[in-house]
């Protein structure tokens, strides 16, 4: 797969690339500075992925997230920076990124990581999806029965693979725990999201902790 990397130091761009060009299966083919450029080189290059910093000068991380989104064929783009605020993964989800990532997570989760958006799958960082569902959790406390009401639609495979992806597990490992092919876990993936109108892992993953089924 090729891999495009935007950050404004050029250390941590050249830190990344070493790190990805260890896999076999992965082709670091650009670099840019900021934003902007991420964009103009994602339209001439067409990577797979994009590792996007936040906080850049010009056009920062989730500006071009947004743009890169609109693309006729967009990149799964992953948030990598040093900041877990909850505003902005709020707004890299919003903007289309599918995943959240910091800086200091470690070489081999950062390859699985590219891996995993490039196969269809969300990922945050474990930390960010524990803040993020406390904090619906809170939310949801104030009326516990909405999340349970909303769950009513799926099937009982639905529900048994909502669980295991809220659990944090890929679709491979669900196929696994639930004895189904990784394509009949992604096809039950597709249509929890069409029933409970989400358009990623994480907030399945919410509802699935706020009805207190986790």
């Amino acid at each position: 797969m090729k891999v495009l990397i935007a950050d404004d130091e050029q250390l941590v761009r050249h830190g990344l690339r070493m790190i990805l060009d260890t896999a076999d299966d992965i082709e670091v083919v650009g670099e840019a500075a900021d934003g902007a450029e991420a964009v103009v080189l994602a339209r001439e290059l067409r990577p797979d992925v994009v590792l996007l910093d936040i906080r850049m000068p010009g056009t920062d991380g989730l500006a071009a997230a947004a743009d890169l989104a609109g693309l006729p064929r967009p990149p799964a783009v992953v948030v990598l920076t040093t900041f877990d605020l909850d505003e902005y993964v709020h707004r890299a989800l919003r903007a289309g990124a599918r995943g959240f990532l910091l800086k200091d997570t470690p070489p081999r989760e950062l390859i699985a990581a590219v891996r995993t958006v490039h196969g269809g799958e969300a990922l945050l960082a474990p930390r960010v999806t524990t803040r993020l569902l406390e904090r619906f959790a809170a939310i949801a406390a104030r009326d516990p029965g909405a999340a349970a009401h909303r769950l009513e639609v799926l099937s009982g495979r639905e529900r048994a693979v909502l669980v295991a992806v809220a659990r944090g597990m890929s679709n491979a490992e669900a196929g696994r725990s639930l004895g189904m092919r990784e394509a009949t876990v992604k096809a039950h993936v597709s249509s929890i999201f069409g029933k409970l109108d989400v358009t990623n892992r994480v907030q399945a993953a919410i509802l699935a902790h706020d009805a207190g089924w986790l």
